[in-house]
């Protein structure tokens, strides 16, 4: 049997029958059942969004994933390596036939290897950095997510201090560093210091991104409306949408070069996939009806606001993954958000 429990009863305090335990009181355990809309205990780490675990595998899956070794891996190094030593073979040809000639074409020759050799390196070296700068980035999202999630006030500094780096050469955000550089010496909470820091340093290159998306699919939506062939319009969107995927990396601090841009092309590609295809709160069908775009406009016009559609929908999957910290102070912003003219109903 349970050993039976006094009730509770008053007492006096200089009473001499009372005896203080000294003894520490039990720890409670760290449980808590919640409803959706209860606020989350001090202490508790809160649960990382939905929405940010899929980018965070986005991430994982594009950019700071290890490569791994695949039958397509083997193909193409093969080819690659003998690529390579054809182009060597024909360039030690062309060298030897120079000198046969006469050796001042043979030196003019090796001169002109030289500063081909020079540039090649150099390239490389501009999509190695380039790689590893758009991957600190992918990494620092994450850790943002998981630093406000679990409110670390240390991981939260560092991170901040990695941000106002990341923009020290912008004049234009030389105020909003100064005033984040003073929030992290006042601001206690880590979780308060991340959302000081996005509404003072990310909400102005949200704007700009914003505008790009905007702009790329009025541009898409338009010159497809009116293009005279299929071939011109697959021609045009993806050469817009390349262009507003590395416009919007640049505006976050990446600078993608080749490499740079196919690793955050499967990085995008990813985000789309997992956050449903086209869909974006509802599906794409849902947007189109729902708005009476499908009915009151011609076949035309039809494709043209459906490229739109594409190249925003893009433009969003490509805002998500290259901004460098997730959204905590606003809402993910939609494609009704920055293209609302797709959705303006026709007379």
């Amino acid at each position: 049997m349970s050993p039976r429990l006094s009730r509770p009863r008053a007492f006096r305090l200089d009473d001499s029958r009372v005896a203080v335990d000294s003894r520490p009181a039990p720890l409670a355990p760290d449980a808590f059942i919640l409803s959706q809309h209860d606020p989350i205990p001090a202490g508790v780490p809160a649960p990382i969004d939905e929405a940010e675990l899929e980018i965070e595998a986005a991430q994982k899956s594009g950019l700071i994933a290890r490569s791994r070794l695949t039958l397509g891996g083997l193909v193409w190094s093969g080819i690659g390596g003998l690529v390579s030593l054809a182009l060597g073979l024909w360039a030690t040809d062309l060298i030897e036939g120079l000198f046969a000639r006469a050796e001042s074409l043979g030196i003019i020759g090796v001169l002109f290897g030289l500063v081909f050799l020079a540039g090649v390196i150099g390239v490389a070296a501009r999509e190695i950095i380039a790689v590893g700068r758009q991957t600190r980035i992918a990494e620092m999202h994450v850790a943002f997510a998981k630093a406000r999630a679990a409110d670390d006030r240390a991981a939260a500094r560092r991170l901040v201090g990695q941000l106002v780096t990341l923009y020290s050469n912008r004049p234009e955000m030389a105020r909003a560093r100064a005033q984040v550089d003073e929030a992290a010496r006042a601001i206690i909470d880590g979780r308060d210091l991340i959302d000081f820091t996005e509404r003072s340093l990310l909400q102005s290159l949200d704007e700009k991104a914003k505008g790009e998306i905007a702009a790329a699919a009025k541009r898409v939506s338009l010159v497809t409306a009116i293009s005279p062939r299929a071939i011109l319009d697959v021609v045009f969107v993806v050469a817009q949408i390349v262009r507003l995927v590395r416009r919007i990396a640049e505006i976050y601090g990446g600078r993608p070069g080749l490499l740079g841009l196919v690793k955050l092309a499967r990085s995008i590609g990813a985000h789309i996939a997992i956050t449903g295809g086209m869909a974006v709160g509802d599906s794409l069908l849902q947007q189109l009806v729902g708005h009476g775009i499908a009915s009151r406009i011609s076949a035309r016009m039809g494709e043209g606001v459906l490229n739109g559609l594409l190249t925003a929908r893009v433009g969003l999957s490509a805002l998500a993954v290259c901004r460098p910290a997730p959204f905590s102070v606003d809402k993910p912003p939609g494609v009704s958000d920055v293209a609302p003219f797709l959705f303006s109903k026709g007379e």
